[in-house]
């Protein structure tokens, strides 16, 4: 074979493949689109519009562990300018016809502000003010300004970009407010409300999807399961859940102490809340409603929503002596008189005892039944707002079930409560004040995420009617200057500017939605970079929580239908069972019910050797505030696995390693009553 002639390449094509074969081993792989190369700005925006001043691509994917990262807002308000009558909050977070259509004034704040009545009960002054918002935002939105737009899509969008990957929207709505309040343009409803705000937020993702060439393709994705969630995130988009914050779900308000609604109306209204797509919710806020008692507000505020309480349910709050450390907020006691004067002729708001600080009320036998309906649909229960006794009682439940679906979202929760969250594998997230405030609880409670290893949150609640973050001022000595780089490093930060405005935290304080990054910024400054690479974490912490849920299965009780014996049964009459057997047959209307001396026991005999790991005890109202649990293979060596002396009856889980048993045995020390030990239901369980 004649071999071709050689030639000899020119240098300069020689260097150019040299250099082309570098780049492909050592540059960027391509996108396939070219349009995904700056896949976070839209194909059109509407014009005119706010501009989000952040440059740079939002971070993707996961860490080196696998694991998502970015911050969690626990609780905002996307859309509560559709609850409460639809007049109360003004404002839209999206609008079809443009910026300057979604943010406007209510109409009836026009010329002057002199009728914004809800403006002037919660700010103070006279509630006048330039109704005018695009393009001058002369007035609003303001960190003070409570009734007026701050979650409009592009500051949301903004909020993003500075890093945020997890937002928490709860539809939220009160019926007697809306009934109340002098301006509406539709009922009162409550669960109308619920699912009308449910669809406006499908339709704001469905607005940002069309900017960015049609469905699926927007930066602001729904979510309903949380490996959705981490998908979302991976990709560098922003995870929306939804949540409930109403005070009479399902209808279940009550009056005069009788509550309204039944079982099938809790199971109706579940079902038809996850179709919707809700994965959290409270079951009481701000009213005593049918299913359990609220944490009460205080000042001028807590007089208006007692005010509120009696005009929906016939009563005020009713106040008791706590039973534990833990407690309710005081009372409001100051005068609210555009609120008062809405009482019947003859009836005033009630004065409190100063040693009372917890509501009478607790979780209901409808609550009960609400919080098992939401581990049931593997949905988290928001404790924030449940008064302390409540509170109790619904951790009870969830730690006898080991539940891990609780969150604190808002700084509402009795604070000493923290570990218990965190024990149950739950989440917490405080309330977006300033940053001293804000740094100061983070540092509090880092011992305990780092004990857990859990990030942290926060939970902005705009559009919740709440106040914000004033400004420190620009003479502050540790100021945000612009412009500054996002946690990850990625973006550059600049002031925001909607039409002709510009907001600076440092003077303008957390006016709106788009602030969050500036936020995170003041903290890094004040509280430290570890404050802010906890919330960095919360994300993580937030899916976790959330999926663990997801996977709970509930138990086998090994002692439903056991033989058992104690060493008494109380006699009360022939027609009345307290036998020992009536601890474990499945039905907690039944009891066991021992004499009335300290030295009494229950035992189970499971009827073979099974591993036990966990005890429930469910107490009637004669319980043992010192007892042990005590196991053993043969019925007469015992083993004490775990012991108590400060029992405050209840629901009590006794948790323990892991240990071969064919008999448990309730031992009780001291009572907690004259009367002697009584339990509904005893369970056991291997974990």
């Amino acid at each position: 074979m004649t071999r071709p002639p050689h030639r000899r390449r020119r240098p300069l094509a020689v260097l150019s493949l040299l250099l082309a074969v570098v780049a492909m081993v050592l540059g960027p792989v391509p996108s396939s689109a070219a349009s995904d190369a700056d896949w976070w700005n839209p194909v059109a925006r509407p014009a005119p519009d706010s501009q989000i001043n952040v440059t740079g691509e939002p971070f993707k994917g996961t860490d080196a562990q696998g694991r998502v990262r970015g911050f969690v807002d626990a609780h905002d308000h996307l859309m509560s300018n559709e609850g409460f009558g639809g007049r109360l909050i003004c404002g839209k977070p999206f609008s079809d016809l443009g910026v300057a259509d979604a943010l406007k004034d209510c109409p009836e704040h026009y010329p002057d502000g002199t009728l914004a009545v809800f403006d002037f009960i919660t700010k103070g002054g006279d509630g006048k003010h330039d109704p005018n918002g695009w393009p001058t935002f002369k007035d609003w939105p303001a960190h003070d300004s409570l009734t007026h737009q701050q979650n409009y899509y592009a500051w949301v969008e903004r909020a993003w970009r500075g890093g945020q990957r997890v937002l928490v929207n709860d539809l939220v709505t009160n019926g007697v407010i809306c009934s109340v309040y002098f301006f509406k343009d539709r009922g009162c409803d409550e669960m109308t409300a619920i699912r009308l705000e449910a669809q406006k937020t499908y339709d704001m993702q469905a607005f940002i999807d069309k900017m960015y060439g049609g469905p699926g393709k927007g930066w602001f994705r729904i979510v309903t399961d949380s490996a959705q969630a981490r998908d979302v995130i991976k990709q560098g988009k922003l995870a929306v859940i939804l949540g409930v914050e109403t005070s009479e779900p399902f209808g279940c308000k009550q009056i005069l102490d009788v509550g309204q609604c039944s079982k099938a109306d809790i199971d109706r209204g579940l079902d038809e809340l996850h179709r919707l797509g809700v994965r959290s919710m409270f079951l009481c806020h701000k009213f005593d409603n049918a299913l359990c008692g609220v944490r009460f507000d205080e000042g001028a505020l807590g007089t208006a929503i007692n005010v509120g309480q009696f005009l929906s349910t016939g009563t005020f709050w009713q106040t008791e002596q706590c039973t534990g450390p833990q407690h309710d907020n005081p009372i409001g006691l100051a005068a609210a008189p555009a609120a008062q004067k809405e009482l019947p002729a003859g009836v005033s708001v009630p004065s409190y005892a100063a040693d009372a600080r917890c509501n009478s009320r607790g979780l209901t036998e409808l609550g009960e039944y609400a919080v098992r309906g939401l581990m049931k649909r593997k949905m988290m229960l928001e404790i924030d707002h449940m008064g302390v006794k409540a509170a109790g009682r619904a951790f009870d439940i969830l730690e006898s079930e080991s539940y891990p679906g609780v969150i604190s979202s808002h700084s509402w929760m009795d604070l000493d409560w923290t570990e218990r969250v965190y024990k149950l594998g739950g989440f917490v997230a405080s309330y977006m004040s300033g940053a001293e405030g804000f740094s100061a609880e983070a540092k509090r409670t880092d011992a305990l995420r780092d004990k857990y290893n859990v990030g942290y949150g926060y939970g902005t609640d705009m559009n919740g009617v709440g106040g914000w973050p004033g400004p420190r001022g620009a003479d502050a000595p540790n100021p945000v200057r612009y412009p500054f780089r996002s946690t990850d490093g990625g973006s550059v930060i600049d002031r925001q500017t909607t039409g002709s405005r510009t907001w600076d935290l440092n003077t303008d304080g957390a006016a709106h939605y788009g602030l969050v990054p500036d936020w995170i910024e003041d903290i890094r400054n004040v509280g430290g970079q570890g404050v802010v690479d906890d919330l960095f974490k919360g994300a993580e912490s937030y899916l976790t929580t959330w999926g663990n849920s997801e996977k709970h299965k509930a138990g086998v009780n090994l002692a439903t239908g056991s033989s058992a014996s104690a060493s008494t049964s109380q006699w009360w009459n022939p027609f009345v069972d307290f036998s020992p057997g009536r601890a474990v047959d499945g039905d907690s209307g039944s009891r066991w019910a021992s004499e009335w001396n300290d030295d009494q026991w229950l035992r189970i005999d499971l009827g073979s050797a099974s591993l036990v790991g966990r005890v429930t005890l469910d107490w009637e109202r004669a319980y043992g505030k010192a007892y042990r649990i005590e196991v053993s293979t043969d019925g007469s060596t015992w083993q004490n696995v775990w012991s108590t002396t400060t029992s405050d009856g209840g629901l009590d889980t006794a948790r323990f390693s892991g240990v071969t048993a064919r008999y448990v045995r309730v031992q009780g020390v001291q009572r907690a009553t004259q009367w002697g030990y009584s339990l509904h239901e005893v369970g056991v369980y291997s974990s």
